[in-house]
């Protein structure tokens, strides 16, 4: 029996919107990313969730707050949903990396796989871990429609491995997933299968405001 996993990117951050790396530090989600995190809970409260899953960093988890209240579900904190750790970029531009650290810079935008920038996590390491959180997610869940609410890079390696797509590539093929964006798999039991791709970075709303309250639970917009 297959498990649905919807996979959706937390709200925006001030460090998203200058474009900073923002890996595993603690950024507040902006006032659009808590608009956007009310609009995923209207979304997601007229969709059929079973289960509501959750990176523990702060942005992920406050995402997914609304949620709960919409789902009446509590989430699940997954360790190894975690953001990549993106080292000495983490909190800066790839335009600052390229005057800071220049040769970093450009060996990471070659491949970003076989040149982390220093003291990050490797790409295929977290791949392997997010890939391994996921099929533990769709096997404990199985049967089941699950929302994650998770990262950017994290998900792209994630997908990149289940899709086929050689890692090194994840940046040219997935520039990114939009924030609270949902991309949909149907994870099945067997785990020499790959997941079928059913729906990738679809808006779950057309427009978010920023004063709208969240659906509570058995009450959908």
């Amino acid at each position: 029996m297959s498990t649905e996993l919807t996979l959706v990117r937390h709200g925006r951050t001030v460090w998203h919107t200058e474009n900073r790396y923002a890996g595993v530090s603690d950024v507040a989600l902006d006032e659009t990313g808590r608009a956007q995190a009310v609009a995923l809970a209207r979304w997601a409260a007229n969709q059929h969730f079973d289960v509501l899953v959750c990176s523990p960093v702060p942005r992920a988890v406050a995402t997914a707050e609304p949620v709960a209240a919409a789902l009446g579900l509590e989430p699940e904190v997954v360790a190894d949903l975690r953001e990549v750790d993106f080292g000495i970029a983490e909190g800066r531009t790839l335009a600052e990396l390229r005057v800071s650290h220049p040769d970093a810079a450009e060996a990471f935008v070659a491949d970003p796989v076989a040149n982390p920038f220093p003291g990050a996590e490797s790409p295929a390491a977290a791949a392997e871990r997010a890939v391994g959180a996921l099929r533990d997610v769709a096997a404990r869940h199985r049967g089941r429609s699950v929302l994650v609410v998770a990262h950017n890079t994290l998900l792209r390696l994630a997908l990149c491995t289940w899709l086929g797509i050689p890692l090194a590539r994840y940046r040219a093929v997935l520039p990114r997933l939009e924030n609270a964006a949902a991309t949909r798999l149907r994870v099945p039991a067997e785990p020499d299968r790959p997941p079928a791709l059913l729906a990738l970075n679809v808006p779950t709303s057309p427009a978010v405001t920023a004063d709208e309250p969240a659906p509570t639970a058995g009450r959908t917009a």
